[in-house]
């Protein structure tokens, strides 16, 4: 593996553990790709720091495990955004 792969590694993992960020919010303010971030942090950083890749592990179960509830609460951010001017639309009845 090359070096600067190796330097960047290590970077994202302890990016990812100081901000606890998504992979896609961290591929964001570093400008990498979100896959490469992620194949970064799963499959190149247990080759280079063991330790600090169950700890990163740790951080990527979690956001796996509460991405249902995130997706649902921005679904409804959405649509309470887009509820007022629906509001507006005078409501049609079949009588």
């Amino acid at each position: 593996m090359h070096e600067h792969i190796r330097r960047r590694c290590l970077m994202l993992g302890e990016l990812l553990l100081e901000t606890g960020s998504t992979v896609r919010a961290l591929a964001r303010t570093t400008g990498y790709s979100k896959s490469t971030v992620h194949k970064d942090l799963t499959e190149r950083l247990p080759d280079v720091n063991g330790e600090l890749a169950k700890e990163v592990a740790g951080v990527l179960a979690y956001h796996k495990a509460v991405r249902h509830l995130r997706g649902g609460e921005a679904t409804r951010r959405k649509w309470r955004q887009s509820l007022p001017a629906r509001q507006e639309e005078a409501p049609v009845r079949s009588d």
